[in-house]
């Protein structure tokens, strides 16, 4: 089915963004997903290769699709000048499209880390960082890793953030242990971007210990010491890396903004990121619902005498899953209008409440689709269980829903004296009307 801009963002969408739209579609359908299971197969299977080639089909997406001008769609024209000229609502659909494919990202080079590495990049960076670093990701030379969570730390408090970074003159020197760090594993990777905590200046202010620094890949002293598994899937060769750092030596000017400024990059990182990974996560909720209806109308495959779309149960499922879906995209693509309208600051509320309802949302929707696949759901023969575990991660990565929740509930409780002040006006007046009218008893209101 075409793909329809929902009625109320209408006039949000150019002319422009509408073409595009009609051409990310076209080339998700025709070339990448055919193009999945290639790429899965071209994987080497051989232990000591897989981490040291990737399937070739790629580049031959890549080259297709910056043909057709499909390149660099997501830094928003609001905030960005290097991108392709989209708003982030814009770029929201297109990302929902992405979604339906393993491959459709990376073709487009608009895939994680990559993307928030180069927002990084392209909204702090100086004009040297983004000569060395910036020009050669959005060109698709390279590929880049997102450094941040400890092993040894609860990363979900990033106050507790433990990567030592020592200034000696104008060298900074790093240690410690990071893991998942999505990207590392590729052979394509040239460069991390990592958050440290600065060892002999820490400032009183908790929130302005964290500093964000460009290490090269090649430095001397980082270990790639493993890829970490996602229920069972290593996802060669993107992989996510446990990385060890011993006395690694990188220049002072490798500091990203300036020292003790860690927390503002990271979080005008993540607003824009955590909403592509909601839109994504659509896509590939909408791809699990065909799935579902594809099976449960196979015509050789009947139970009990009739198909299996003729049972209530799986009707229920299509219908609350076409709900959920749809509600999901209004919530990601309000968030969405509102950074552009401002930024990612000010739509702190409505990307917490994306970033938690949408993975568990499309979690639920995968789930009914592998129920309705029965054994054939949970393994290889479809895309579903794989495509389960990717979601399934997006509720601990970016920010647990736990944080995001605490957040919520106490900006939201923020309003308790406003509430409060209102209501004992009410109940004055109430209690003015029941004088006024000589009622007695507060039951008979």
């Amino acid at each position: 089915m075409p793909y329809e801009i929902p009625a109320i963002v209408q006039d949000r969408v150019s002319p422009r963004a509408r073409e595009y739209l009609k051409k990310i579609e076209h080339f998700v359908e025709t070339e990448c997903i055919p193009a999945d299971e290639v790429y899965e197969a071209q994987v080497s299977k051989e232990p000591s290769l897989r981490w040291k080639s990737y399937p070739p089909i790629i580049d031959e997406l890549k080259k297709k699709a910056r043909a057709q001008g499909l390149w660099n769609l997501f830094l928003s024209k609001t905030h960005y000048s290097q991108g392709a000229g989209f708003t982030n609502l814009e770029y929201g659909l297109m990302a929902e499209i992405l979604g339906r494919s393993h491959t459709g990202s990376e073709a487009m080079n608009c895939s994680a880390p990559d993307t928030g590495n180069m927002e990084v990049l392209a909204k702090y960076g100086n004009d040297a960082q983004k000569k060395q670093w910036l020009e050669p990701l959005l060109d698709g030379k390279i590929r880049s890793a997102f450094l941040m969570t400890e092993r040894y730390a609860a990363s979900s408090d990033a106050k507790n953030i433990d990567m030592k970074m020592r200034i000696e003159g104008d060298t900074i020197v790093l240690n410690g242990t990071k893991w998942w760090s999505s990207g590392a594993c590729d052979p394509r990777c040239a460069v991390y971007i990592t958050m440290t905590k600065t060892e002999n200046n820490i400032s009183t202010d908790a929130f302005k210990q964290q500093s964000v620094v460009i290490v090269p890949a090649n430095t001397p002293g980082i270990t790639v010491l493993r890829p970490l598994h996602v229920y069972g899937y290593d996802d060669a060769p993107h992989g996510h890396a446990e990385v060890r750092f011993v006395n690694v030596r990188i220049p002072k000017s490798n500091l990203v903004l300036g020292e003790g400024r860690g927390f503002e990059i990271i979080q005008g990182r993540l607003g824009p990121g955590r909403i592509h990974h909601c839109m994504r996560s659509i896509g590939a909720a909408e791809r699990g619902l065909d799935y579902m209806i594809a099976r449960v109308n196979d015509p050789s495959r009947r139970t009990f005498g009739k198909l299996i779309s003729e049972h209530g149960t799986i009707r229920t499922w299509i219908a609350e899953s076409r709900i959920q879906i749809d509600s999901c995209r209004l919530l990601v693509l309000n968030a969405a209008d509102k950074i552009d309208r401002n930024d990612a600051k000010a739509a702190l509320k409505e990307i917490a409440m994306a970033k938690i309802v949408v993975p568990r949302t499309v979690i639920d929707v995968l789930d009914k689709a592998i129920q309705a696949h029965g054994a054939g759901g949970i393994c290889q023969d479809f895309p579903l269980a794989r495509m389960w575990a990717g979601i399934r991660t997006l509720r601990i990565a970016d920010g647990p829903d736990e944080v995001h929740l605490a957040q919520m509930g106490r900006n939201e409780n923020k309003r308790a004296a406003e509430i409060v002040k209102r209501h004992e006006a009410q109940e004055k007046r109430r209690e003015e009307l029941f004088r006024l009218y000589k009622i007695e008893g507060r039951s008979q209101l």
